[in-house]
């Protein structure tokens, strides 16, 4: 089992897959790697707020006895929206976890096969994950649908949230997946 988080989180860096080779993809890369490290960004600044506000939290609830009502969902809609923002980076730098063992077994274009068959299966998983988040935004919108807590988070917030993580997520993994059909194979790869 092989881990590349550790190399993923540098953002300065480029991502482990190279630039296409079609002319056509580049810029919609170039302008999918410039979001995601906005996102990239924004989510840590979340990841901070939401670590100071469950920190005030457990201050305000042991030390000096008071009701923390807002702290609870404003750090849990901090952390969904660092988590789905962020997930078109985690695979735009392959950063997630991978067992490498089936991969060491198979030929370049075994491997390449079993890339591309995970990845358009990923891609439509995205894709009706998205969806029913964007539904799942509207019917909270349209309805007015509110947590039921004394703070009443809007529910659209999250949702939203999740739809537009989901749906960057669906248009890298696509991205990437039609680079690599693209992408010409090398004779080395076919023995």
């Amino acid at each position: 089992m092989r881990h590349q988080g550790d190399a993923a989180l540098d953002i300065t860096a480029s991502p482990v897959p190279e630039h296409s080779s079609l002319p056509g993809l580049r810029p919609i890369e170039w302008v999918l790697e410039a979001l995601n490290r906005l996102i990239v960004i924004a989510a840590s600044i979340a990841l901070i707020a939401a670590a100071a506000v469950l920190s005030e939290s457990v201050f305000i609830r042991y030390f000096l006895r008071a009701s923390t009502d807002w702290q609870d969902e404003i750090s849990v809609i901090l952390l969904v929206g660092a988590i789905f923002m962020c997930a078109a980076y985690v695979q735009s730098v392959r950063g997630h976890v991978a067992i490498e063992a089936v991969a060491e077994l198979l030929s370049p274009a075994a491997n390449r096969f079993r890339v591309m068959c995970a990845d358009g299966v990923s891609f439509f998983f995205c894709l009706f994950f998205a969806w029913k988040s964007w539904t799942l935004t509207h019917e909270a919108w349209a309805d007015g649908q509110v947590r039921d807590s004394t703070f009443a988070t809007p529910l659209w917030i999250p949702y939203s949230l999740m739809g537009a993580g989901m749906t960057l997520l669906a248009i890298q993994i696509l991205v990437q997946l039609i680079a690599e059909v693209a992408r010409p194979q090398v004779r080395s790869e076919l023995r």
